[in-house]
């Protein structure tokens, strides 16, 4: 269960419901719904949370502005925003103060591009891939930095990125890996089963940008097929004709119960014998965000 969700839930036990949440926490409908039977209100701007309110901030992080706005309605904000999102946030804004353009890979529309941007808009420049590399101006070619959303495959973000350099031989890199280690081992695991198996399933909601990504690499390292379930009901029997060996991955905020289900629903038709198979540990954890933390009992 990831930070932000943990978040939320100890918010409904602090404050008891209402406990407002600005935007999908994660992107997996699962979790958005659990969540909502318990309290959860899920809102997309702060002026439909009730003045003083419990404010909840997503894992994909948000722009100055919205903290602005939620300290003149005096919000109880408690900012779940993923450290590795955070951590981007902090090099887009050192970036700026020291006068670099930034080239930040990934989706306009995605709320984690939307956050970052905000951060320096007169310095950041969205790239959404290849071809928006030509569409780039800045304003002195050899102070020009890149950064990224964190769910990007590494092969589609050092692709643009190596389109970027070609055009600006001194682009500077970020001090840090910026893609999601959750999305990474993800995508290290997909590349080792896909090319074995004639069918991968990857367990996701279909607004979640890993999952749709895991995927694409699924295809890309030789799968026979590749889709994207959002559960049991998403899979069509029609698929396994012929099929004798599926992989089975999910996006980084995937419910565990969900992979459970399907792989019960795979048992029921055969596919009854499970090989794990693990790239790396994650045994990272990140502390609850201090504005909960610091209204949390102590002890």
């Amino acid at each position: 269960m990831t930070r932000a969700v943990v978040a939320v839930e100890r918010a409904l036990e602090l404050f008891g419901g209402p406990v407002y949440v600005r935007r999908q926490v994660v992107h997996n409908r699962h979790v958005v719904e659990r969540l909502e039977r318990l309290g959860a209100v899920f809102v997309e701007e702060l002026d439909e949370v009730p003045e003083g309110a419990p404010i909840i901030f997503s894992a994909h992080g948000v722009a100055p502005a919205v903290r602005d706005a939620a300290a003149k309605r005096r919000l109880l904000v408690v900012d779940a925003t993923c450290p590795l999102v955070g951590k981007v946030h902090v090099e887009a804004k050192r970036f700026a103060d020291e006068g670099f353009d930034i080239l930040l890979v990934g989706s306009p529309k995605h709320d984690e591009i939307v956050g970052t941007a905000g951060e320096a808009p007169d310095w950041i420049h969205v790239v959404d891939g290849p071809e928006g590399v030509a569409a780039v101006k800045v304003r002195d070619p050899a102070r020009v930095a890149w950064l990224s959303q964190t769910t990007l495959t590494v092969e589609e973000t050092m692709s643009i990125v190596a389109k970027l350099r070609a055009r600006f031989p001194s682009l500077r890199d970020p001090p840090s890996d910026d893609i999601c280690y959750a999305a990474q081992n993800r995508q290290a695991a997909v590349k080792l089963i896909a090319p074995r198996a004639d069918l991968v399933l990857v367990v996701g909601s279909p607004n979640s940008h890993n999952s749709n990504r895991l995927v694409q690499t699924a295809r890309e390292a030789g799968a026979g097929d590749a889709h994207l379930i959002d559960g049991t009901r998403g899979i069509r029997e029609a698929w396994l004709e012929g099929v004798f060996t599926i992989g089975l991955s999910a996006g980084a905020s995937t419910p565990d119960v969900l992979i459970d289900e399907v792989l019960e629903w795979l048992a029921a038709r055969g596919f009854a014998d499970v090989e794990e198979i693990q790239t790396a540990h994650e045994g990272q954890t990140f502390a609850l965000p201090h504005g909960l933390r610091r209204l949390l009992p102590q002890g």
